[in-house]
């Protein structure tokens, strides 16, 4: 296997110990038998891409024209790419390409935050050979990763000459000091970029050298990445307010003409900023003979589009024009804007006449109106989407038309629509789509479920309900602690349970449950967190511990989850009317997520309501990936007389299960208090039956394996097919 990390192997299978009998309830622990499913790829399935699980299951992509980077010349500078009017030109072998399909690449894993660098060699020499294989063109970074992540593109590419990858390197601020200052001319801010670009221009040339630090990435640079260099992006997604205060206090600031880059006279202090940065990076880039597009990152909420339909006005409170940031003659590679634009926000795409009427596929499209929008403004250079995509979560954080809701999406579906809106992209005459992400990072938090989760742990689990933590088309599943004996929790045969068992991953509560013979038409699954934390049983049941509790349906296949008023996560930053909430016995309420505050939509003045998910509907289904119908939302499934559970920790109201935290709301601020274990009981038919509680050790590493998604094929079809036609 050579240096292959193990969760590139094959997915894990768990063990199940079959069927204990005792007579009385305890909790029993045994040890974990090895989490890897032995041996690896088949012989003939000679690219690293088959370590990853289910990639074997996808087609062999078509061989079709060389990819081969056939580089020109303009000005003494070699390039691979070039703008040339709204085109964007990559200049290959088999012909001009003019549509680049491509993925975004962060630089951590789970148990890892940005900038640590912490994915191996291995895994770079895997996953460049996935992206390929699924039809991925280009690869782009955000930052400067390690140098395996050079030394293996370069080696991928060498031993692949007609289907290599292409780069589009990132360079990130250092931090977010500008912000606070609210100038984005401050000096040190200024320096600190310069410097960052300057090492950036050495990395892809293989000549640099620098250490590791704390929120830095390190190392000595050898390998000349720069023949399949396309494009570079800089900055970040700048924010608004302290873009606008950058401008007021920097209004006197000339507009910026340099020997690579320069403004045009209607240009803002903030883009000239970033014309003198991308001049700047120009010339270290130059030193080396080469040219490639420059470009800045931008969002809808900077876009130079004017949104008179956004309810919120720090959507829509600066523009920044790429227009006004232009190549001299001296920089023939040329640029292009560059946009991270989504379908579900913001929410101008559903308020705005001309996006809601605009029509594409026989259907009205706003976010094909919007990218369409983008490409008119941007009629002399071309426009990318560098991130688009939407997660396969069961949490949501916005909704959105055609249901591109920012989350609820099972896996099959989330791959179905980034298919369908790279296709929409390409047909709206743009030249890139750029999916987020290639895989989940568990680091990620949202707005709607930050609130109730522990900050300084967060990167060490994995939410569900966050939807930021699952846009990859990489899964990377929980595999719990190897070190931890699992749980068993037995009962001495009472009805409705013959025998539990239980145990924990990074992920869920999982629990399988002997219902024998004559399974209940109706259960409760009921979890005591807190034991201090009592109050009103749920209806049926007379017991007060509980604080979560999952209703099931087992005849009509449909469940509810609730949680104690106590832990209930809306308490925290959000004031929902009770009359908004859904119907709940007193003292409980179903596990929901807010997706969108109470807004006035200008300039007609109507007044939208608070918009809520049911994120605790539980979906009946299996999860196994190996069934083309898996739904990777399902919670639950009774198959015979045995009921198969796996509960996410944020329905049990943990802020990080890794520590035993539970999140307490209290006066809208977050409290946590530690819990000794998970307590399970089940009602059914009025009886209440405790089992036993549910025991493990904190962790300070997470245990994970790699998957492909399901539904992947259809993205790679969508891959082909648009880079197909640009030739």
């Amino acid at each position: 296997m050579g240096d292959f990390p193990s969760h590139l192997v094959t997915e894990p299978a768990r063990r199940r110990s079959g069927r204990f009998k005792a007579s009385a309830i305890g909790v029993f622990v045994l040890g974990l038998c090895a989490l890897l499913a032995g041996g690896a790829a088949s012989p003939a399935l000679d690219t690293p891409a088959f370590l990853i699980s289910g990639m074997s299951e996808i087609p062999s992509p078509p061989r079709g024209t060389s990819w081969a980077p056939a580089p020109r010349e303009a000005g003494g500078l070699r390039m691979v790419a070039r703008s040339v009017g709204q085109d964007f030109n990559l200049y290959t072998a088999g012909g001009d390409r003019t549509f680049l399909p491509g993925v975004d690449l962060g630089d951590t894993t789970p148990g890892g935050l940005p900038r640590e660098g912490s994915i191996s060699a291995a895994q770079y020499r895997a996953w460049f050979a996935g992206m390929s294989w699924l039809g991925l063109r280009v690869v782009r970074i955000y930052r400067i990763h390690p140098p395996a992540f050079y030394e293996q593109l370069a080696a991928w590419n060498e031993a692949n000459p007609d289907t290599p990858l292409y780069l589009v390197q990132g360079v990130a601020l250092p931090d977010q000091t500008y912000v606070a200052k609210k100038n984005l001319f401050d000096q040190r801010v200024t320096t600190a970029f310069r410097q960052e670009l300057q090492a950036a221009a050495r990395v892809v040339a293989g000549d640099y050298r620098r250490t590791t630090v704390p929120g830095r990435i390190g190392g000595t640079y050898t390998t000349d990445v720069t023949p399949w260099l396309a494009g570079w992006i800089v900055g970040d997604e700048i924010d608004p307010a302290a873009a606008v205060a950058s401008d007021k206090r920097n209004a006197g600031v000339p507009r910026f003409a340099g020997k690579y880059f320069r403004n045009t006279p209607r240009s803002t202090p903030t883009e000239r900023w970033l014309a003198a940065r991308m001049n700047d990076l120009a010339g270290f880039v130059a030193e080396h003979g080469v040219s490639q597009p420059i470009a800045f990152v931008n969002w809808p909420t900077t876009d130079p589009l004017r949104h008179p339909g956004e309810p919120l006005e720090q959507e829509d409170l600066i523009g920044i024009d790429a227009n006004h940031v232009l190549p001299t003659a001296e920089w023939p590679a040329g640029t292009f804007a560059s946009y991270h634009a989504y379908p579900f926000y913001p929410d101008f795409l559903r308020h705005e006449p001309d996006l809601v009427a605009y029509e594409y596929g026989g259907r009205a499209d706003p976010y094909a109106g919007y990218v369409a929008g983008l490409r008119r403004h941007h009629s002399s250079i071309p426009t990318l989407i560098t991130e688009f995509g939407v997660p396969s979560s069961i949490g949501s954080a916005h909704n959105a038309p055609l249901g591109r809701t920012q989350g609820d999406h099972s896996e099959q579906d989330a791959m179905r629509i980034n298919a369908e809106l790279l296709r929409l992209i390409r047909d709206q005459g743009l030249s890139a789509g750029f999916v987020f992400s290639w895989a989940d990072e568990w680091w990620r938090y949202t707005w709607n479920t930050e609130g109730v989760q522990d900050p300084r742990r967060r990167q060490l689990w994995h939410d569900p309900m966050t939807n930021e933590q699952n846009f990859g088309v990489l899964a990377m599943d929980a595999q719990g602690q190897p070190d931890t004996a699992e749980q068993h929790l037995l009962n001495g045969g009472g009805w409705p349970a013959t025998d539990v068992d239980a145990w924990v991953d990074e992920t869920y509560l999982h629990l399988e449950i002997g219902l024998g013979d004559s399974p209940p038409g109706t259960m409760m699954v009921n979890f005591d967190v807190l034991p201090g934390v009592t109050g009103p049983p749920m209806p049926g049941s007379s017991d007060r511990r509980p604080d979560a509790v999952f209703a099931l349906n087992l005849v009509g296949r449909n469940g509810q989850a609730y949680v104690r008023n106590q832990i209930d996560p809306m308490r925290v930053d959000f004031s929902v009317p009770a009359a908004e909430r859904g119907q709940s016995p007193t003292g409980w309420k179903p596990f929901e997520l807010i997706v969108n505050r109470a807004l006035t939509v200008p300039p007609s003045g109507v007044k939208l309501p608070v918009e809520l998910q049911n994120a605790g509907w539980l979906r009946h289904g299996t999860w196994d990936t190996g069934d083309a119908a898996a739904d990777s939302r399902a919670l639950w499934r009774l198959d015979g007389d045995n009921l198969t559970v796996r509960v996410p920790w944020a329905m049990l109201g943990f802020a990080d299960p890794s520590a035993h935290r539970v999140a307490v709301p209290k006066d809208g601020k977050l409290t946590m208090q530690v819990s000794p274990g998970v307590t399970v009981s089940l009602t059914a038919s009025g009886t209440d039956q405790v089992i036993g509680q549910v025991r493990w050790s904190d962790w300070l590493r997470p245990h994970y394996s790699e998957r492909i998604k399901q539904g992947a094929a259809s993205l790679r079809d969508a891959a082909l097919a648009t880079a197909a036609g640009s030739a």
